[in-house]
């Protein structure tokens, strides 16, 4: 469910506890939603098939209606990316005594880079979008205990023992959620090292939660897909941080089965890229386009 913060925060949560609205782990896939859109040849311009265009009005409606600052909110993943002029950056909160290797480690950033890939090649050449690929970079960890990490290169930054959330958290000074100006002059590296969002990782957790600030999901069930193609869980909480509504009340005319109706598809089905491309449309005039 989406619990909104006045003015300036958003996040979207499930709990175990609320078996009905968990979603993507423990609701079964009711139907096959249709092929992997993430590959489909992209549209130049904003043109939905005509069995979409009554749920795409339906779906922008009903975040206008529900959502406190639709308009005025400027954290979302498009405003990272627009402020970074075409990249993202992550940490990797790891919130488990697992050990991590440095294979595992890379590991664990090629299936994030790969799964955000798969939203941002929806826009490539389409509606003025101006960037043909959104490289993403893992530039922190954070662990509640250094030992944790079984590698001694520099390639990340480390941060141990920083809990916030009851969660290891990378430098605040170095979080986009936490300097939104763009400037990061407490941040050793500066803005070269900031990150826009978190991988947060948490042992045994069920289901997922998105929001401006990342995505957060169980590290077993994150490790045990790191080869698959749609780690669908993942992206459905990646949709959040773009502005993608739940849909745990209702359900747009005509359709069924999608990513973002939790439980219902494993893959970003036709419907989902149009309501991610939707959000473009709505929001590319901030940015000059």
């Amino acid at each position: 469910m989406r619990r909104k913060i006045p003015g300036r925060r958003w996040i979207v949560i499930r709990f175990v506890a609320l078996l009905a609205v968990l979603g993507s782990t423990l609701v079964p896939v009711q139907a096959a939603a249709g092929p992997d859109r993430s590959a489909a040849a992209v549209p130049a311009t904003w043109s939905p098939p005509a069995n979409l265009v009554q749920p795409l009005d339906e779906v922008w409606r009903h975040q206008e209606s529900t959502y406190g600052d639709l308009y005025g909110f400027r954290n979302y993943g498009w405003d990272q990316v627009i402020a970074n002029r075409g990249y993202i950056n992550y940490c990797v909160r790891w919130d488990s005594n697992a050990p991590v290797t440095a294979a595992l480690r890379d590991q664990v950033h090629a299936t994030l880079a790969r799964q955000f890939k798969k939203w941002t090649d929806l826009m490539v050449g389409h509606n003025k979008w101006p960037y043909q690929q959104v490289p993403l970079k893992v530039v922190g960890w954070a662990v509640r205990d250094r030992s944790t990490l079984k590698w001694n290169d520099n390639s990340v930054d480390i941060t141990v023992n920083n809990i916030r959330e009851d969660a290891p958290q990378c430098a605040p000074d170095c979080a986009r959620f936490f300097n939104q100006n763009g400037q990061y002059p407490r941040c050793p590296g500066g803005v070269a090292r900031h990150y826009d969002m978190s991988l947060w990782l948490t042992a045994g957790m069920n289901g997922g939660a998105g929001g401006d600030w990342g995505q957060r999901i169980g590290s077993e069930y994150y490790v045990n897909n790191l080869n698959s193609d749609n780690v669908h869980i993942l992206l459905h909480e990646m949709g959040h941080s773009f502005g993608l509504d739940d849909f745990y009340d209702w359900t747009p005319t005509g359709q069924c089965c999608f990513l973002m109706k939790a439980g219902s598809a494993t893959n970003i089905t036709e419907f989902d890229a149009w309501m991610f491309r939707d959000w473009w449309r709505h929001l590319k005039n901030r940015y000059g386009y």
